[in-house]
Protein backbone atom coordinates (compact mmCIF):
# COMPACT_ATOMS: atom_id res chain seq x y z
CA UNK A 1 0.00 0.00 0.00
CA UNK A 2 1.39 3.43 -0.88
CA UNK A 3 -1.44 5.61 0.34
CA UNK A 4 0.45 9.35 -0.78
CA UNK A 5 2.45 8.38 -3.51
CA UNK A 6 -0.30 9.35 -6.54
CA UNK A 7 0.19 12.61 -4.26
CA UNK A 8 3.83 13.34 -4.58
CA UNK A 9 3.72 11.66 -8.29
CA UNK A 10 0.99 14.39 -9.00
CA UNK A 11 2.85 17.04 -7.51
CA UNK A 12 6.01 16.16 -9.09
CA UNK A 13 4.55 16.32 -12.65
CA UNK A 14 2.77 19.92 -12.08
CA UNK A 15 5.79 21.30 -10.69
CA UNK A 16 7.73 20.03 -13.64
CA UNK A 17 4.78 21.67 -16.08
CA UNK A 18 5.02 25.01 -14.27
CA UNK A 19 8.29 25.73 -13.45
CA UNK A 20 12.06 24.99 -14.50
CA UNK A 21 13.02 22.91 -11.79
CA UNK A 22 16.16 21.92 -11.13
CA UNK A 23 17.70 19.45 -8.36
CA UNK A 24 17.70 20.58 -4.96
CA UNK A 25 21.25 18.54 -3.50
CA UNK A 26 19.89 15.80 -0.78
CA UNK A 27 23.40 15.10 1.45
CA UNK A 28 24.49 11.68 0.96
CA UNK A 29 22.69 8.61 3.24
CA UNK A 30 19.29 10.73 3.18
CA UNK A 31 18.13 9.77 -0.61
CA UNK A 32 16.95 6.64 0.61
CA UNK A 33 17.23 4.39 3.72
CA UNK A 34 15.17 1.01 5.35
CA UNK A 35 14.93 -0.13 8.63
CA UNK A 36 13.27 -3.49 9.83
CA UNK A 37 10.32 -3.38 12.42
CA UNK A 38 9.31 -5.72 14.93
CA UNK A 39 10.38 -9.35 15.38
CA UNK A 40 9.34 -12.56 13.65
CA UNK A 41 6.19 -12.82 11.85
CA UNK A 42 5.24 -9.24 12.91
CA UNK A 43 8.48 -7.72 11.26
CA UNK A 44 8.44 -5.16 8.66
CA UNK A 45 10.27 -3.23 6.31
CA UNK A 46 9.95 0.53 6.81
CA UNK A 47 11.24 2.76 3.81
CA UNK A 48 11.76 6.46 3.99
CA UNK A 49 13.06 8.10 0.54
CA UNK A 50 13.41 11.59 -0.16
CA UNK A 51 12.49 14.19 -2.84
CA UNK A 52 13.97 17.56 -3.82
CA UNK A 53 14.06 20.34 -6.25
CA UNK A 54 14.80 24.12 -6.59
CA UNK A 55 13.85 26.96 -8.74
CA UNK A 56 13.99 30.49 -9.91
CA UNK A 57 11.93 31.83 -6.60
CA UNK A 58 11.64 28.39 -4.33
CA UNK A 59 14.64 27.79 -2.65
CA UNK A 60 13.48 24.12 -2.06
CA UNK A 61 10.89 21.80 -2.79
CA UNK A 62 11.48 18.53 -0.67
CA UNK A 63 9.72 15.54 0.18
CA UNK A 64 10.00 13.44 2.71
CA UNK A 65 8.13 9.97 1.72
CA UNK A 66 7.99 6.92 4.76
CA UNK A 67 6.40 3.71 3.61
CA UNK A 68 5.58 0.93 6.48
CA UNK A 69 2.69 -0.69 5.01
CA UNK A 70 -0.96 -0.14 5.66
CA UNK A 71 -0.23 1.28 9.55
CA UNK A 72 2.32 3.96 8.67
CA UNK A 73 2.22 6.01 5.37
CA UNK A 74 3.67 9.71 5.29
CA UNK A 75 4.25 12.14 3.18
CA UNK A 76 5.91 15.36 4.51
CA UNK A 77 5.62 17.94 1.71
CA UNK A 78 6.90 21.59 1.70
CA UNK A 79 8.04 23.86 -0.44
CA UNK A 80 10.29 27.28 1.03
CA UNK A 81 10.34 30.24 -0.87
CA UNK A 82 14.11 31.93 -1.65
CA UNK A 83 14.38 34.87 0.46
CA UNK A 84 13.76 38.02 -1.66
CA UNK A 85 9.94 37.07 -1.93
CA UNK A 86 7.20 37.18 0.67
CA UNK A 87 5.69 34.03 -0.24
CA UNK A 88 4.07 31.85 2.20
CA UNK A 89 5.40 28.11 2.68
CA UNK A 90 3.37 25.34 0.95
CA UNK A 91 2.85 22.88 3.82
CA UNK A 92 1.10 19.25 3.39
CA UNK A 93 1.72 16.58 6.10
CA UNK A 94 -0.31 13.64 5.07
CA UNK A 95 -0.24 11.08 7.68
CA UNK A 96 -0.99 7.13 8.21
CA UNK A 97 -0.93 5.45 11.28
CA UNK A 98 -2.62 2.94 12.98
CA UNK A 99 -5.06 5.43 14.82
CA UNK A 100 -5.85 7.00 11.45
CA UNK A 101 -5.28 9.58 9.24
CA UNK A 102 -3.96 12.87 10.15
CA UNK A 103 -3.91 15.87 7.32
CA UNK A 104 -3.18 19.39 7.40
CA UNK A 105 -2.91 21.59 4.21
CA UNK A 106 -1.75 25.33 4.41
CA UNK A 107 -0.36 28.12 3.13
CA UNK A 108 1.86 28.60 6.22
CA UNK A 109 2.35 32.50 6.47
CA UNK A 110 5.56 34.89 7.14
CA UNK A 111 3.72 37.62 8.59
CA UNK A 112 0.49 35.97 9.79
CA UNK A 113 -0.92 39.17 11.84
CA UNK A 114 -0.24 41.32 9.18
CA UNK A 115 -3.38 41.85 7.30
CA UNK A 116 -1.75 43.39 4.09
CA UNK A 117 -0.23 40.29 4.03
CA UNK A 118 -3.43 38.09 4.55
CA UNK A 119 -5.40 39.97 1.99
CA UNK A 120 -2.42 38.95 -0.37
CA UNK A 121 -2.19 35.24 0.56
CA UNK A 122 -5.09 34.25 2.22
CA UNK A 123 -8.55 35.67 1.03
CA UNK A 124 -7.95 34.69 -2.49
CA UNK A 125 -7.90 30.55 -1.42
CA UNK A 126 -10.54 31.02 1.45
CA UNK A 127 -13.24 29.94 -1.54
CA UNK A 128 -11.47 26.81 -1.66
CA UNK A 129 -10.47 26.38 1.96
CA UNK A 130 -14.81 26.82 2.36
CA UNK A 131 -15.59 23.94 0.50
CA UNK A 132 -13.33 21.80 1.35
CA UNK A 133 -14.32 22.34 5.09
CA UNK A 134 -17.66 21.40 4.38
CA UNK A 135 -16.68 17.83 3.26
CA UNK A 136 -13.49 17.40 5.72
CA UNK A 137 -14.43 17.62 9.43
CA UNK A 138 -12.39 19.97 11.50
CA UNK A 139 -9.61 17.67 13.19
CA UNK A 140 -9.94 19.66 16.43
CA UNK A 141 -7.36 21.42 18.49
CA UNK A 142 -3.26 21.73 17.68
CA UNK A 143 -1.03 23.49 20.27
CA UNK A 144 -1.30 26.84 21.08
CA UNK A 145 2.28 27.60 19.93
CA UNK A 146 2.08 26.09 16.71
CA UNK A 147 -1.10 28.33 15.69
CA UNK A 148 0.88 31.02 15.02
CA UNK A 149 2.60 29.36 12.13
CA UNK A 150 -0.61 28.63 10.18
CA UNK A 151 -2.66 30.39 8.23
CA UNK A 152 -6.67 31.14 8.71
CA UNK A 153 -7.23 29.06 5.71
CA UNK A 154 -5.33 25.53 7.36
CA UNK A 155 -7.07 22.38 6.39
CA UNK A 156 -6.46 20.24 9.44
CA UNK A 157 -8.39 16.83 9.38
CA UNK A 158 -8.75 13.45 10.40
CA UNK A 159 -11.00 11.22 8.42
CA UNK A 160 -11.82 8.06 9.37
CA UNK A 161 -12.30 6.45 5.57
CA UNK A 162 -9.82 5.73 3.64
CA UNK A 163 -11.51 6.58 0.44
CA UNK A 164 -11.93 10.33 1.79
CA UNK A 165 -8.05 10.69 1.80
CA UNK A 166 -7.87 9.25 -2.22
CA UNK A 167 -10.56 11.39 -3.06
CA UNK A 168 -11.39 14.85 -1.07
CA UNK A 169 -8.03 14.92 0.28
CA UNK A 170 -6.07 14.61 -2.95
CA UNK A 171 -8.54 16.96 -4.41
CA UNK A 172 -7.94 19.60 -1.44
CA UNK A 173 -4.13 18.68 -2.00
CA UNK A 174 -4.39 19.30 -5.96
CA UNK A 175 -6.30 22.43 -5.64
CA UNK A 176 -4.24 24.01 -2.68
CA UNK A 177 -0.77 23.42 -4.86
CA UNK A 178 -2.28 24.87 -7.81
CA UNK A 179 -2.94 27.66 -6.04
CA UNK A 180 0.35 28.34 -4.87
CA UNK A 181 2.46 27.64 -8.11
CA UNK A 182 -0.03 30.63 -9.27
CA UNK A 183 1.22 32.61 -6.50
CA UNK A 184 4.73 31.71 -7.56
CA UNK A 185 4.18 33.08 -11.23
CA UNK A 186 3.00 36.01 -10.13
CA UNK A 187 5.71 36.66 -7.18
CA UNK A 188 7.92 39.69 -7.64
CA UNK A 189 11.21 39.71 -6.00
CA UNK A 190 11.70 41.91 -3.20
CA UNK A 191 14.11 44.55 -2.72
CA UNK A 192 13.58 47.16 0.31
CA UNK A 193 16.50 46.15 2.44
CA UNK A 194 13.86 45.83 5.87
CA UNK A 195 11.49 43.73 4.42
CA UNK A 196 14.40 41.42 2.98
CA UNK A 197 15.45 41.60 7.14
CA UNK A 198 11.67 40.45 8.03
CA UNK A 199 11.24 37.65 5.61
CA UNK A 200 14.69 35.77 6.32
CA UNK A 201 13.65 36.59 10.54
CA UNK A 202 10.29 34.76 9.41
CA UNK A 203 12.03 31.94 8.02
CA UNK A 204 14.32 30.90 10.49
CA UNK A 205 11.45 31.47 13.69
CA UNK A 206 9.64 28.93 11.03
CA UNK A 207 12.31 26.47 10.23
CA UNK A 208 13.22 26.69 13.77
CA UNK A 209 10.00 25.97 15.29
CA UNK A 210 9.62 22.75 12.75
CA UNK A 211 12.95 21.57 13.44
CA UNK A 212 12.13 21.70 17.18
CA UNK A 213 8.95 20.40 17.38
CA UNK A 214 9.22 17.79 14.49
CA UNK A 215 5.94 15.07 15.01
CA UNK A 216 8.10 12.51 13.08
CA UNK A 217 11.47 12.84 15.12
CA UNK A 218 10.64 10.04 17.88
CA UNK A 219 9.37 7.78 14.47
CA UNK A 220 12.89 8.46 12.75
CA UNK A 221 14.75 7.68 15.87
CA UNK A 222 13.07 4.90 16.45
CA UNK A 223 13.93 3.62 13.06
CA UNK A 224 17.59 5.27 11.96
CA UNK A 225 18.40 6.46 15.45
CA UNK A 226 18.98 9.54 16.93
CA UNK A 227 22.38 10.64 14.98
CA UNK A 228 20.82 9.83 11.37
CA UNK A 229 17.52 11.79 12.39
CA UNK A 230 19.28 14.94 14.48
CA UNK A 231 21.24 14.99 10.73
CA UNK A 232 18.20 14.49 8.50
CA UNK A 233 16.48 17.09 10.17
CA UNK A 234 18.70 20.22 10.59
CA UNK A 235 20.85 19.06 7.23
CA UNK A 236 17.83 18.48 4.86
CA UNK A 237 14.26 18.63 6.00
CA UNK A 238 15.09 22.15 7.67
CA UNK A 239 18.48 23.32 6.27
CA UNK A 240 18.03 27.15 5.87
CA UNK A 241 20.23 27.93 8.64
CA UNK A 242 22.79 25.70 7.60
CA UNK A 243 22.93 27.07 4.22
CA UNK A 244 22.81 30.98 5.36
CA UNK A 245 26.12 29.93 7.17
CA UNK A 246 27.56 28.79 4.06
CA UNK A 247 26.73 31.50 2.09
Amino acid sequence: MTLYQPFLDWAVARLHDRLDLQPYPIPAGFEAKQATVGKGKHASLVQTTSTAFQSEKLRQIRAAHVQGGEALQVLNFVIFPRLNYDLPFFGADLVTLPGGHLIALDMQPLFRDDPAYQAKYTQPIWPIFERYRQQLEWGGDFPEDAQAFFSPAFLWTRPKATSVVETQVFAAFQEYLQAYLDWVEQAEPITDPTQLAAIEAAQLRYLRYRAEKDPARGMFTRFYGPDWTEEYIHGFLFDLERQLVRR
